[in-house]
């Protein structure tokens, strides 16, 4: 990250100001008695605490999980919570006002923030002091907090002897007692990175300077709250292994397991959508979810081409996996599986890949791409049309009993005449990962294996080529890879049974 540089700083800093005034003006005709009052009234009820001082930052009604959280913290000066909650759902601002909460209410007297940066750490620490120097309602009530001389970006003490302090990952945290007072409040934000996180060596250094170093400039017989923000960013992460020590980890996805927004107070069901329609699955999974995908092992790189006409192809497959779930919109907690329907053609050695649906959704939409499909291999002039949808011992009484009834409904829906030509592949499935990796990776590796270029931008696409380049021995989410396998091995194996059944035709001919 590039230094922040003064003037930037400045401008910043400036503007901080200037809205915090604005958001924050004073009755001046309040008596003393109504003042005191008041306070005393706001100070029984954080959540009316914040949102009386700090208005501009406590902009939408809480979720009930943010209230929990809250009580948490407040509730027991001894505590250590890592927050994994979603972009847009407050982490760091909530954790803001609970610490100006706990300080100028005199629980807390010492906080030291950290990030991966001592740059990032002072922007961080910015709204802080800002507030501090800035906010009328709170010198109003609580007086002037600016001291003369200890007041500077990465660490400044108010007039009533909070210090604050910002220091950079892997810095000496020596220096930040604060006159008898160790550091009771320990805040670590925005600690991992993409980049460090490809290191386990830069990981396991970070996660040791943190219990090595830094919460060790605690005294043993003062409390001391820590808070941890970050999303699993990565399988193995400062916030997975800190985690394992914290006496909460509070995992809160965008959307809740059942597919509703978990902040619907603030983000409506819409701008999720839109925000989610503008970034790769991969990219949601770890910012919205929680939920890293690895950095795969089998497939370095998509190529995508030219593909034949498809009805010239030697062999066309149409394959689906239905999966088991009926949700349009899923979160982390829910393992639902994503639903696929892929259509490969096989000519001159090569597998080309026409069409791919990939999403979790429900069975209504599955059984329409279905249909498409088969409309797509008739506009293309694919006869016979194979259709194959995997129907293992798992997912026969699903199939049966919940998508051939989807199926017929649809025709009799749209008063269609005759419905796919479906045949299920029952065959007994090997794990995924040796699958994928045994079935597909050869004939990449020898750069047989084809994305049609026309569906490069596609949405579901754009899923299916995540999930590819995901693929490894402990990756979860496989099942377009999964798809595509099964339409490969069926025409890898109805291309044995050809050449088998040709050559002992051959035989039978030469003996007469």
């Amino acid at each position: 990250m590039a230094k922040q540089t003064d003037k930037q700083y400045l401008e910043q800093w400036q503007q901080y100001k200037e809205n915090i005034s604005k958001a924050t003006p004073v009755d001046l005709f309040e008596t003393p008695v109504e003042k005191k009052k008041r306070i005393k009234a706001l100070e029984k009820d954080p959540e009316k605490w914040f949102k009386y001082y700090l208005p501009n930052f406590y902009t939408s009604e809480p979720a009930p999980w943010h209230i929990t959280a809250t009580r948490r913290v407040i509730n027991n000066p001894e505590w250590f919570e890592v927050r994994s909650w979603a972009r847009e759902l407050a982490k760091s601002g909530r954790t803001m006002m609970e610490v100006l909460y706990l300080v100028l209410t005199g629980q807390k007297h010492n906080v030291v923030l950290t990030s991966n940066t001592i740059n990032n750490a002072e922007r961080l620490l910015l709204p802080y002091k800002t507030i501090l120097e800035a906010n009328n309602r709170i010198i109003n009530d609580y007086g002037v907090q600016q001291s003369i001389g200890n007041w500077e970006a990465s660490e400044f003490i108010t007039r009533k002897g909070v210090a604050f302090r910002a220091l950079g990952a892997g810095q000496s945290p020596r220096g930040t007692r604060n006159d008898a007072i160790r550091p009771d409040v320990i805040l670590i934000d925005d600690i991992d990175t993409d980049q460090d996180c490809r290191n386990r060596d830069i990981i396991k250094q970070r996660v040791d300077w943190i219990q090595e170093a830094l919460i060790p400039t605690r005294s043993i017989s003062n409390p001391l709250l820590i808070i941890m923000c970050g999303n699993i960013i990565a399988k193995y992460c400062c916030i997975t292994e800190m985690a394992r020590k914290a006496d909460a980890h509070d995992i809160v996805n965008i959307r809740d397991k059942h597919g509703k927004s978990t902040w619907p107070q603030k983000n409506s069901e819409e701008d999720i959508d839109r925000v989610l329609s503008l970034i790769s699955d991969k990219s949601a999974q770890k910012e919205y979810f929680n939920n890293p995908q690895s950095i795969g092992d089998t497939f370095k790189v998509i190529t995508y081409g030219p593909a034949p006409k498809l009805s010239s192809c030697d062999m066309v497959i149409c394959y689906a996996d239905p999966s088991t779930s009926n949700k349009d919109k899923v979160g982390l907690k829910s393992k639902v599986s994503y639903k696929c329907l892929i259509i490969i053609g096989y000519k001159d050695f090569k597998y080309y890949v026409y069409k791919v649906w990939l999403a979790q959704t429900n069975n209504n939409t599955f059984v329409s791409w279905i249909y498409e499909a088969d409309r797509y291999l008739s506009a293309q002039g694919v006869d016979p049309k194979r259709i194959y949808i995997e129907n293992n011992t798992l997912q026969a009484p699903h199939y049966e009993q919940v998508i051939l009834p989807a199926i017929y409904k649809k025709a009799e829906e749209d008063n269609l005449d005759t419905i796919p030509s479906i045949s299920p592949d029952t065959r007994k499935k090997p794990e995924k990962f040796d699958r994928v990796e045994g079935t597909l990776q050869p004939i990449d590796k020898n750069g047989n294996l084809i994305f049609d270029s026309r569906i490069q931008k596609d949405k579901y696409m754009s899923v299916m080529e995540d999930q590819m380049l995901s693929v490894s021995a402990t990756c979860t989410t496989m099942d377009g890879p999964d798809a595509l396998e099964g339409a490969v091995w069926i025409i890898q194996n109805r291309k044995v049974k050809k050449q088998t059944k040709h050559r002992f035709k051959r035989r039978v001919s030469m003996r007469h």
